[in-house]
């Protein structure tokens, strides 16, 4: 079974974030609503998201929480990312991933 936790986008509640399996995140907005949906390995859940916060490489702007949920294998997170992008096509996600 996987775990699942919701957290301020922000670097304090982010370094909380479990890093000891591959995990889905999703970015949501102030709404509430999806955004951004990505993966992380185990081990770089912290680091990845991070990357998604202002001023950095891949930003995603209004993003206000972050959900992840834990997966037993990467391939098990790549395969829900895919299923959430194709349901729910987040306004920040590029089209074909």
């Amino acid at each position: 079974m996987s775990n699942k936790k919701t957290s301020k986008l922000n670097i304090k509640s982010l370094n909380e974030l479990a890093q000891d399996k591959p995990v889905v995140y999703k970015i949501l907005n102030k709404k509430g609503e999806n955004i951004y949906t990505g993966s992380a390995k185990k081990g770089r859940v912290t680091d990845r998201i991070i990357e998604h916060l202002r001023g950095n490489r891949d930003a995603i702007s209004g993003g206000t929480k972050v959900s992840i949920k834990q997966h037993n294998s990467i391939q098990d997170a790549l395969e829900s990312e895919s299923r959430i992008i194709s349901r729910t096509k987040p306004k920040h996600n590029k089209k074909g991933k």
